[in-house]
């Protein structure tokens, strides 16, 4: 594990901010520092998921998280405008959950595997997934939760998607740690992630990379 790695697992705010001032400055690749810090967050959720960390912490990994890509978002815009990305990814967490730590751990690891990503954010309702699912011609659809009483709202999302004549277009995923098989079969979805890198893994297949 990297120091920037560790250092975000320690949640140690100021010294993650001045390993990426470091490497930004010693002309690291952005998208190399955006993995190494998922590297990071990843140990703060196997501690989480341990006991050794509880939610306040997971929270606190996810705004020194959020500094970081707020610092680093507009150098990976200007530098991917010109190169090909693999293809678009739309996301977001269903109406009636406000969680998105799980989801902004998948957006920015999408994002330095070369995906464009649509982050529609918390709180989406059924209305705002179809439109842009329209609009973008996206391939690949992501619905995130944390909250298990959310499984009707993606089952809506994904009927509204039928009833608009744009289910055959588009591959749907269902994250969070309440997902399963079961809550795939019962939502319609066509697969499910407990992890961030398996929806990497499924948007990738989506389009044959």
């Amino acid at each position: 594990m990297t120091n920037l790695a560790e250092a975000l697992r320690d949640l140690n705010e100021d010294l993650v901010n001045e390993l990426v001032e470091e490497k930004l400055a010693n002309g690291v690749n952005p998208i190399d520092i955006i993995k190494e810090c998922n590297e990071g967050i990843v140990a703060v959720g196997e501690l989480f998921a341990s006991g050794h960390y509880y939610l306040t912490e997971l929270m606190f990994s996810a705004e020194i998280m959020q500094v970081v890509m707020e610092k680093l978002e507009p150098m990976i815009a200007k530098s991917s405008a010109a190169e090909q990305t693999i293809g678009t990814f739309v996301i977001g967490t269903v109406s009636g959950d406000i969680h998105d730590i799980g989801k902004n751990i998948v957006v920015n690891l999408l994002r330095s595997h070369g995906f464009k990503v649509i982050d529609l954010g918390v709180d989406v309702p059924v209305e705002k997934f179809v439109e842009i699912v329209r609009e973008s011609g996206t391939k690949v659809l992501g619905l995130s939760a944390l909250l298990n009483s959310t499984y009707p709202e993606m089952k809506n999302v994904i009927e509204a998607l039928t009833e608009a004549g744009l289910r055959d277009q588009v591959k749907i995923i269902i994250g969070g740690t309440i997902t399963s098989e079961t809550v795939r079969e019962f939502t319609g979805a066509d697969a499910f992630a407990t992890e961030a890198l398996t929806g990497v893994k499924y948007a990738k297949s989506v389009y044959g990379k």
